[in-house]
């Protein structure tokens, strides 16, 4: 059994919460954060399951930063 530390970000979009894997590219949602971040709990062990070489973006502190975009 292998253990490995990943970041996940939440945030609420319209009456759900989304749950995003930062290292993989997996999210999941629900009505409640808790349960947004147990449905991406459950989705990565599926994705490591059905994967024998899965690939994991490795990131170190992770930083929200805002910015604005201008485009036509």
């Amino acid at each position: 059994m292998k253990t490995i530390q990943i970041n996940n970000a939440v945030w609420k979009e319209g009456d759900y919460f989304v749950a995003q894997c930062l290292n993989i590219d997996i999210s999941s949602f629900g009505d409640t954060k808790g349960e947004a971040l147990s449905n991406l709990q459950e989705a990565l062990e599926l994705y490591f399951e059905d994967n024998e070489d899965p690939q994991i973006t490795v990131i170190e502190k992770p930083e929200i930063v805002g910015s604005v975009l201008t485009y036509a």
